[in-house]
């Protein structure tokens, strides 16, 4: 049997206790997972996922942008550097969407 095929085949309940360990960190019966293991679990988990077209807002690792979109934390914000920031000024940049953060 292939991966695609274990994959495919792997039951739902399967699948919803391969992703618990991988919130908690740890298997059912409570031994931690090793950093091989929750790779390969993240791996199947994506994968079926993907297989069964599971709405992406309900996929690991899904993370709602909605409130974020347009500011620093929306990657679709292109930032300039300084040297463009001295030669252009983008009007379209809204400079109250970032936050300085001083330490």
């Amino acid at each position: 049997m292939t991966y695609d095929e274990l994959i495919e085949r792997l039951d739902p309940n399967v699948y919803r206790s391969l992703r618990q360990s991988l919130e908690l960190g740890k298997w059912p019966d409570g031994r931690k997972l090793t950093r091989e293991q929750r790779e390969i679990t993240l791996q199947a988990v994506i994968y079926y996922e993907n297989l069964h077209n599971v709405p992406e807002a309900e996929r690991t690792g899904y993370i709602d942008r909605g409130e974020k979109a347009g500011t620093a934390c929306d990657p679709s914000v292109q930032f300039m550097s300084a040297s463009s920031k001295a030669t252009d000024k983008n009007e379209d940049i809204d400079p109250d969407q970032f936050v300085e953060v001083k330490s």
